[in-house]
């Protein structure tokens, strides 16, 4: 550091610096907003103050039980109000919060709990019989478990734990202290993405990356005060893009929805008079797939913001029919969720509906908050000419880039590259600097907006007693996006029916990665005995769109 005179007494003190956190979003809203409707769930009205309120005492509980800086707390829970209070709930322990997909099987989510040192596991009544197993194949005796008790869930399950949710609000102060970080750099979050291989990797959040990302959200998608926000969009999936902490800085409504279904999203959003909700393609449509009936009388405007598998321009285009005007994102795990968006430009506007919606596919420019975004040789790191043909990697780097993988330093080293994260994604960038991804250089399948490992599927296809070979790609499909699609090759001698490969996949695997598509025959190889999967994807795409 150069001394100019602007290095000399002119330090931070308290007066003039601030570490960068959500919470200071909340402390905010409950002050000048406290009541404002901050959630909606069911019958239930809870205003910002008494949201505020509910977060300092499960902090300070919390706490009294010795969780702090430092340590892991895992949740298995739908989008329900403990959901959103633990967002800001656990930071105010200095923990950190690790919300787990829902629709796991029980042996990764014991391998998260046992590769994040999970210390408490907090668990939504639904997900009791699955969490139960992980805690077995963990064999983590010492976690404190806490049963979440919710009244608008009617089905199955039951208490695991030694306390509920709200024994534990009752054994909380809320005019106790509470932690802010004294380091932005701290962690807030943990969140594992499938990746590649095997198990999955954590990818840990710092407060500054949440409390920046959170604000671009509201900038980019212009989404002003007071925003009404629909959770089709689950919050364990990347902290729900950042939305829980994007709702406390412009004091919005979240909008509590267990489980995404035509009548009761359209329902909600009538009800609710929503104006911004969020989503993989399949959401999308599901809501052009509803019955016109159904569609009538919405409110306008509506705002959806998509991410995930790339949406069909058709489906972008009938969307927007029913008056919901659409924004795509783009981002991955280890970006806090979306970190490209589709900026629109006036003059678009009066382009054909096919155009527009076209257009409305690419993944975009970068977010406010993003230092930087280039498609490159991934070899000599050179960006690519924007010419909207030549095809290259795309890299990001700034603020809303993770900290790195938990407990993985080789996987961390790989994925920044001379001061660039490496996303994995093949793209091309158009001469307006739009990006717009043609392929995936990983073999990873989006589908309904989740990844899926080809190598995990086909990992466990291998454990088939009939099975000689396997390799999965992705098959285009209507619905999802995007399904899972098994090349497989049988024993000699062995005799192997589709329906026999699937029912073993579904006693093995997370529902949503079961193949749809089974395919025999004999697997293309190189010379060396490599897996051709560019043919295999050229022959899934050729079989043609799964309905």
């Amino acid at each position: 550091m150069t001394d100019s005179i602007y290095e000399r007494d002119l330090d931070k003190c308290g007066a003039n610096y601030a570490a960068l956190t959500p919470i200071s979003f909340v402390e905010r809203s409950a002050a000048i907003y406290p009541r404002r409707t901050a959630i909606v769930h069911g019958e239930r009205r809870i205003s910002w103050a008494e949201t505020f309120t509910r977060m300092r005492k499960a902090a300070n509980a919390l706490a009294r039980r010795g969780v702090g800086i430092g340590d892991t707390v895992s949740v298995v829970a739908a989008n329900v109000p403990e959901m959103f209070e633990l967002h800001f709930a656990v930071p105010m322990t200095g923990a950190v919060l690790n919300t787990i997909n829902t629709r796991l099987d029980a042996a990764t989510i014991g391998f998260i709990l046992g590769h994040a040192e999970a210390k408490v596991l907090i668990v939504d009544p639904e997900f009791s019989s699955v969490a139960k197993k992980a805690l077995e194949t963990a064999g983590r005796k010492d976690i404190l478990v806490i049963d979440i008790e919710d009244a608008v869930y009617t089905g199955e399950g039951g208490r695991i734990g030694s306390l509920t949710y709200d024994e534990l609000l009752a054994e909380g102060d809320p005019d106790a202290s509470y932690v802010k970080p004294e380091d932005e750099w701290a962690a807030i979050s943990l969140n594992y993405t499938s990746g590649t291989t095997g198990n999955p990797k954590g990818v840990v959040y710092h407060h500054r990356g949440a409390y920046l990302n959170a604000l671009s959200n509201a900038i980019d998608w212009q989404m002003g005060l007071h925003p009404v926000y629909l959770w089709t969009l689950p919050m364990f999936h990347c902290n729900g893009w950042c939305y829980p902490w994007t709702l406390a800085a412009v004091s919005g409504t979240a909008v509590c929805l267990r489980a995404v279904r035509d009548q009761t999203v359209l329902d909600l959003m009538r009800q609710e008079q929503v104006t911004h909700f969020c989503g993989a393609p399949i959401v999308l449509n599901t809501l052009a797939s509803a019955p016109d009936e159904m569609k009538k009388g919405l409110p306008k405007p509506i705002h959806a913001m998509t991410a995930g598998a790339p949406p069909p321009a058709a489906v972008i285009k009938r969307v927007e029919a029913m008056g919901i005007s659409v924004t795509h994102a783009y981002g991955l795990t280890e970006t806090y969720g979306p970190a490209v968006v589709c900026a629109w430009q006036e003059e678009w506007n009066d382009l054909p509906e096919d155009e527009r919606a076209a257009i409305k596919a690419r993944q975009g420019v970068r977010y406010t908050v993003l230092d930087g975004l280039m498609v490159a040789d991934p070899e000599t790191m050179e960006p690519v000419p924007a010419d909207g043909e030549t095809i290259g990697e795309i890299f990001m780097r700034g603020n809303n880039v993770m900290r790195g993988y938990l407990k993985n330093p080789d996987a961390t080293t790989k994925a920044f590259r001379g001061g660039w994260f490496a996303s994995g994604d093949l793209a091309v960038m158009h001469p307006d600097l739009y990006v717009e991804i043609k392929d995936r250089s990983k073999d990873i399948i989006i589908s309904g907006g989740e990844n899926i490992s080809s190598i995990e599927v086909e990992g466990i296809l291998y454990k088939h007693p009939k099975i000689a070979e396997a390799a999965v790609v992705a098959r285009p499909d209507e619905k999802w996006g995007e399904s899972p699609c098994a090349f497989v090759v049988a024993r000699p001698g062995e005799s192997l029916s589709k329906e026999e490969v699937i029912a073993f996949c579904r006693e093995n695997m997370a529902r949503f990665k079961v193949p749809k598509t089974i395919v025999f025959g004999e697997l293309p190889k190189t010379s060396t005995g490599k897996i051709q999967k560019f043919l295999l994807r050229e022959q899934a795409r050729s079989i043609g769109t799964e309905s």
